[in-house]
């Protein structure tokens, strides 16, 4: 197995990693500076566009182009040019939150949670499902730090979690692939016993969770019934969000956080908030469905 830097971005908050298995790319953000890249691991590239303000995460459309979900709601985003349209601010009536994490479902929708943006934490974060004609509906609220939304490769569950301290829990919900809506919410993994927090996750092929550890240094794979299956010591404290990718989706690649380092570490991550590449895994990774809008 091999761990190496393949942007040394030094995001303060590298994060919502995507893989956009059509054009070979990986998009990917900083959320307080809102900028969203694309790395192209055949040249080794990776260009930057700015958003224009704080951006929690993306998706990429079938009709080309992105949607992001950013401080101030869902837009559609030309990364080439930076334009940004806009198409709904659903919490236009809490402006102290912004968007945080988020991900497409087998059908093209596109799931994204909110979060307080700064000051002492609250339950305040609520979920959201952006249909393809841009309908919006809210879901679950209450929730500190919406995070580690996914699904699982037959598309019939879904996963989140909550990164707050005094929760670090992931759910798993069944969820009806033709009307879009979540059930039967249940605790997947409760992750007080491993070192980090859980923030960002994929699945894999075989169905298994990869939770990034946030401050615990690792990368998790958790099995469907909920058991570890392999701790990935990682070479940054702050890891963010995994993603399955490259040619044939046997990269991992991962996000991080180059601020707010334990003291005294940062000669020991001298690339905290850049995007890595794991290689060797023996494990794959399945194409994310494009925003349906």
């Amino acid at each position: 197995m091999d761990i190496h830097c393949v942007v040394d971005s030094h995001s303060k908050t590298g994060e919502g990693a995507v893989w956009d298995e059509q054009d070979g790319l990986l998009y990917w953000v900083d959320i307080p500076d809102g900028l969203v890249h694309r790395y192209d691991p055949r040249t080794g590239t990776n260009r930057t566009t700015s958003a224009g303000e704080p951006v929690g995460c993306l998706a990429v459309r079938r009709q080309g182009g992105l949607v992001l979900a950013t401080k101030s709601g869902f837009h559609l985003f030309d990364a080439d040019t930076g334009e940004r349209t806009p198409i709904c601010d659903p919490e236009a009536d809490r402006p102290h939150n912004r968007f945080n994490d988020g991900a497409t479902d087998g059908q093209g929708r596109f799931w994204a949670g909110t979060m307080k943006n700064s000051g002492p934490p609250e339950p305040a974060g609520r979920f959201y499902r952006l249909d393809g004609d841009f309908h919006c509906m809210p879901w679950k609220d209450g929730i500190f730090t919406t995070n580690g939304l996914t699904f699982s490769p037959d598309g019939r569950t879904m996963y989140h979690s909550d990164s707050n301290p005094h929760v670090r829990t992931i759910w798993a919900c069944d969820y009806d692939i033709d009307d879009g809506m979540p059930s039967n919410e249940r605790v997947f993994f409760d992750t007080r016993v491993v070192a980090g927090r859980p923030d960002g996750g994929t699945v894999d092929a075989d169905g298994c969770y990869w939770m990034a550890g946030v401050g615990g240094w690792q990368l998790v794979r958790i099995t469907p019934d909920g058991a570890i299956d392999r701790i990935v010591e990682m070479p940054i404290e702050r890891p963010t969000k995994p993603m399955f990718g490259g040619a044939d989706m046997k990269t991992l690649f991962v996000t991080s956080i180059g601020q707010n380092l334990s003291a005294g570490s940062e000669s020991r991550q001298p690339q905290a908030g850049g995007l890595f590449a794991i290689e060797g895994l023996g494990v794959q990774g399945f194409p994310q469905t494009r925003f349906a809008g």
